[in-house]
């Protein structure tokens, strides 16, 4: 583990946009913190230098004692051949059914999570955006998603003014990766 490598990333992120949203965007209402939590697969991504390379990326939530959520996210370094992983903690920032929370990974600072597309029947994917629109996630419960889901929520991101052209699809595939 090389958390070293991954603080001037992760300190960036959350100096430049603090727990903000990007304007002109909303997060999902009716939001159950209970159905989200476990274990996420990351699909796409903008790019961005703590997560620049990796694979086989996820995200596990799981429920802190002060009423937070601990926040696990760990990717594959093919290059180095070594597993990457950081913990931090979310806490919500309009209420318990409103998909926007602050999360941190580095001490005090805090960075937005939003999520703004949800689905509702199965929690099954999600749309993800940070504090600007420089930072977006596509997450699933398995490791692939339906090309139709992908393509609806990439179009979803575009109308929202996200650079939907510059996604990086993740790769779940590779055997050489063992650990997860």
């Amino acid at each position: 583990m090389r958390l070293r490598n991954l603080i001037p990333g992760i300190a960036l992120l959350l100096l430049s946009g603090c727990t903000g949203i990007p304007k002109g965007v909303e997060p999902v209402g009716g939001f159950q913190l209970e159905r989200y939590l476990g274990r996420w697969y990351e699909i796409a991504r903008l790019d961005h230098s703590f997560e620049r390379g990796l694979i086989k990326v996820t995200a596990e939530y799981s429920l802190r004692e002060d009423g937070g959520v601990r926040v696990v996210n760990r990717g594959y370094d093919p290059q180095k051949n070594i597993w990457k992983q950081v913990e931090g903690r979310a806490y919500f920032v309009a209420g318990p059914d409103v998909g926007r929370l602050k999360v941190s990974f580095f001490g005090p600072f805090y960075g937005g999570y939003n999520i703004l597309e949800l689905d509702q029947k199965d929690y099954g994917y999600a749309l993800v955006a940070g504090p600007t629109r420089s930072y977006l996630w596509i997450l699933a419960r398995e490791p692939r998603l339906d090309k139709a889901v992908v393509r609806r929520l990439t179009d979803r991101a575009a109308q929202m003014g996200f650079p939907v052209d510059e996604l990086i699809f993740v790769e779940h595939t590779t055997d050489n990766a063992k650990g997860q």
